[in-house]
């Protein structure tokens, strides 16, 4: 980590974000907010024989909020649907070289904006969304708890 609470890659995906902004024809839109902090984030993602081609988002919030987006995305696209909901927050943060512990709910919303897109795209194109498929889809583990308590 660099000096202050904040690494390098998380000013640089905060100052520089990847993949901002609407893919039109989205084959899945998932938006989450936390109303605590009021960040929301939405992403869309487009799927191509089960991989995920490209991935964008809007976020509305914080820079940590803005950095895990921009992460997320990177770290879904070019990923199958099912190596992209193994995504957790830690991992999110952890690429980003760690986050403040009152921001890791930011990391949090990230994963959540990705798996609310997925169950989208999943009830788009099979009829049943992530709680249906929970045994094939959800960690048992995950719960959309906060780390920062």
């Amino acid at each position: 980590m660099t000096s202050g609470p904040y690494s390098s890659k998380v000013m640089d995906h905060f100052a520089n974000p990847r993949n901002v902004g609407v893919i039109e024809d989205a084959d899945g839109v998932g938006t989450v907010g936390n109303p605590v902090c009021g960040d929301i984030m939405k992403m869309y993602i487009k799927v191509q024989n089960g991989h995920i081609t490209d991935a964008k988002f809007q976020t509305f919030g914080c820079g940590a909020a803005i950095a895990t987006s921009s992460m997320a995305t990177e770290m879904i696209k070019g990923k199958t649907v099912e190596e992209a909901l193994e995504l957790s927050n830690r991992a999110v943060a952890e690429a980003l070289g760690g986050l403040p512990p009152v921001k890791m709910h930011c990391s949090v919303l990230a994963e959540e904006a990705v798996r609310s897109a997925i169950d989208d795209y999943l009830r788009k194109t099979t009829g049943k969304g992530l709680e249906i498929e929970k045994g094939a889809y959800l960690h048992e583990d995950h719960e959309h708890g906060h780390e920062d308590g």
